[in-house]
């Protein structure tokens, strides 16, 4: 699909060179450079990506709310968390389709989580171990986290969208860019998760990264999904095998701040 890759190449690398820590800024990721110790950046890191979804001012707003609530101490708050006496700490806090008992429930989740595999990281490389594919671990980690929340609770639509299926076509575009900033290690990428070769992560896809990488010839698809991700990541590996998605970061301002290609 890609006719000129040396000109496209040297076209992504000046961006990607460009979006350093300088530029950040507003983005969810800024959220997990607050922190230094790997629990914190972790369970921020999750956070950051399952709220990445809308117009990015809101986004931020409720990230500080939530970060607020926590104290500015994640992995504290998560593992003292009791959802009885904690959930109506939320009541104020919604994201579009995240009511405040949706996020009482992520939170008890992820104590849940953390009591008893410590990380996020033990059990996404359980997965992957076993899977040896980044579509169906997630896959299988989504439908993991649905079932500790719908063990004591319903599953709720905001739930369900928290954590979607690739198999049933999404893009999962959230876990993807969690996963960019958990395995991939630059400026912006923290790289606290070995195990998972950066050649097999697939590229974080919404309506902007799919507007820009139509422009740029990587896809011709029209809808976002699963597929278009994978067909991007593709084409991307033709301008660097190893790590085709450290241009995420880039393409995905460019739509946002809507800068000439």
């Amino acid at each position: 699909m890609i006719k000129n890759n040396t000109a496209l190449k040297k076209k992504l690398d000046y961006h990607y060179k460009f979006f350093d820590c300088s530029q950040i800024s507003p983005d969810p990721l800024e959220f997990l450079h607050k922190y230094s110790g790997f629990h914190d950046i972790e369970i921020a890191g999750i956070l950051s990506a399952l709220f990445a979804y809308g117009n990015v001012k809101q986004i931020i707003s409720t990230l500080e709310k939530i970060h607020n609530v926590m104290n500015r101490k994640p992995y504290e708050f998560v593992m003292n968390y009791n959802y009885v006496h904690s959930k109506k700490i939320f009541t104020n806090i919604k994201h579009r389709f995240f009511t405040h008992e949706d996020i009482a429930k992520l939170f008890r989740a992820l104590h849940l989580v953390y009591n008893k595999e410590g990380t996020l990281k033990n059990i996404f490389q359980k997965l992957y171990g076993k899977e040896q594919s980044i579509k169906n671990s997630i896959a299988a980690f989504s439908n993991l986290m649905v079932e500790l929340i719908a063990n004591k609770h319903e599953v709720s639509h905001g739930i369900k969208f928290m954590f979607p299926d690739p198999e049933k076509g999404s893009a999962c575009k959230r876990m993807n860019l969690f996963l960019r900033w958990m395995v991939r290690k630059d400026e912006l990428d923290f790289g606290l998760w070995d195990g998972i070769p950066t050649s097999q992560l697939i590229i974080p896809v919404d309506t902007h990264v799919a507007k820009i990488c139509r422009m740029l010839k990587l896809t011709h698809r029209k809808n976002v999904s699963w597929q278009m991700a994978e067909e991007i990541t593709e084409e991307l590996k033709i301008l660097d095998p190893d790590d085709p998605v450290k241009y995420d970061f880039a393409i995905c301002h460019i739509g946002m701040r809507k800068i000439p290609l």
